[in-house]
Order: C-alpha cells, then structure tokens, then sequence
C-alpha cells in the first residue's frame, strides 16, 4: 500500500499558480521600469557646479553644462577630470536607483543571485 505524502494529490498546484501569477507581475513591473529608466534623468556637478552632467536611468551619459569661465585652453586636464567626476557621481546615482527600484518590485528575489536579464 502506498501513500501520497504530505501533497494530498495536487495540493501543491495552487501554490505553483500564485508562484506564476507573481512572477508575472514581478516581470510587468520590470518592464514598467526599464520603459521608465529611458525617461529619469541624474545629475552631478563637480568643481562647485562648474561642470554638470546627465545620465538618464541606465547611466547613459545626456548631457554635459560646462561654465565658461572653467575653460582654459593651458589647462584642459582640469575640464576633464571634472567631467569624468560628474559623471561618475550621476551614473552611480543612476545605479543606486535602479537597485533600490528592482529591490522594491522582486521583493528581494534580488539575492537569488538571479542571472542578469532574467527578470
């Protein structure tokens, strides 16, 4: 004689159906937010808002102000460490979002260590 266990048939077939219907909604969310992310902007200025850049959602840089008055053909090297330090401040910004964002939406499914891309 044998026995079912503890599954009762197909007890466990209600809990596969909610695990489906969150999954579904976990990727509706996430697509909701990478349309979203194409639309955010990010900025950071460096050297006292001399140099301002933006990043949209994805940390793509899109656009860069430079104040005139830091603009001297001798020393360029300036002008360029700003514009990378703006920028990488407005990409982490960007990054940071995007993380508390996809945290909020999985619900922290996140330290699964899913795949990349997978949600």
């Amino acid at each position: 004689m044998s026995r079912m266990g503890g599954m009762g048939g197909f007890g466990g077939m209600g809990d596969i159906q909610k695990l489906m219907k969150q999954a579904q909604k976990i990727q509706e969310e996430t697509a909701k937010f990478q349309e979203d992310l194409e639309v955010v902007r990010y900025s950071a200025s460096a050297g006292g808002n001399m140099v301002t850049v933006t990043v949209n959602g994805h940390g793509q840089l899109t656009s860069v102000k430079i104040d005139p008055g830091v603009v001297d053909p001798a020393d360029v090297e300036i002008l360029e460490d700003l514009i990378i330090t703006a920028a990488r401040d407005a990409s982490a910004k960007a990054k940071a979002e995007q993380e508390a964002r996809l945290e909020q939406i999985t619900g922290g499914l996140g330290g699964l260590n899913l795949p990349p891309g997978l949600l």
